[in-house]
């Protein structure tokens, strides 16, 4: 296990060609301000606050000290999102190919790649709840590829801390490890969001916890997917507050 305590800024890994593009037909240039404004304030903001953040990693899987050679699945609550960005990317390894995730084709969808694109992160465009198949085709092929992948299995509408059987069928197939990540606050603002979002607040302390890997059967039965859904559900929720 490794433990750090650090007020380092590493930066994530530019491996990734993570230029946005955005998939919004016929976009009004009133929306293409409004969207590149609040992507810019979101961005400049996040980093304001990701230089202050006070670490304190738990790796219980190796990942940060000693990289796999393979892929791997990052899986952690909607409303951590954020602090996933700002703490757990400050130590991902820089030899890593690089991460991509779920962003879908809509405006929200377009703010969320573009900041995600500011952090060095790669979007997948679908959405898991319409046209889920091809969003796992997309993410299937980025981790053939050999990128890391984060998902958030209870989003992208819940419920809160429900585990979608998504992210199984995407281990199961792909044979990928999946990573799970745990994050906790020392003071936060919670939003009134169905996840109710948390955003770190500055100078905060911020936990990270790196679980063991999880390793799914290749190509999981119907008979034990619940059970495994359960399972992953449940140690992920037991740093969840």
């Amino acid at each position: 296990m490794l433990l750090v305590d650090s007020r380092g800024s590493k930066e994530a890994p530019e491996h990734v060609n993570v230029q946005p593009v955005c998939l919004i037909r016929n976009e009004s240039a009133f929306m293409t301000l409004r969207r590149k404004f609040l992507t810019n304030a979101i961005g400049l903001l996040s980093r304001a606050v990701f230089a202050t953040l006070r670490l304190r990693l738990e790796d219980h899987s190796g990942f940060t000290v000693d990289p796999p050679s393979f892929p791997v699945i990052i899986a952690f609550w909607h409303n951590r999102i954020l602090a996933v960005i700002l703490a757990f990317l400050r130590k991902y390894p820089a030899c890593r190919r690089g991460i991509f995730a779920l962003a879908s084709p809509s405006q929200d969808g377009e703010i969320l790649a573009a900041v995600m694109a500011a952090f060095c992160i790669g979007a997948v465009r679908g959405s898991s709840s319409r046209r889920g198949s091809q969003a796992l085709l997309g993410l299937t092929t980025k981790l053939q590829q050999g990128f890391d992948i984060a998902v958030t299995p209870d989003g992208p509408r819940g419920p809160r801390y429900h585990l979608h059987p998504g992210l199984l069928f995407l281990a199961s197939t792909t044979g990928a490890r999946i990573l799970p990540i745990h994050v906790n606050f020392s003071c936060a603002i919670t939003l009134r969001s169905w996840d109710k979002f948390r955003i770190p607040l500055p100078f905060s302390r911020v936990e990270v916890v790196i679980a063991p890997y999880e390793i799914l059967a290749k190509d999981i039965r119907r008979s034990t997917l619940e059970v495994e859904r359960a399972r992953i559900e449940t140690l992920l929720k037991n740093e969840a507050d």
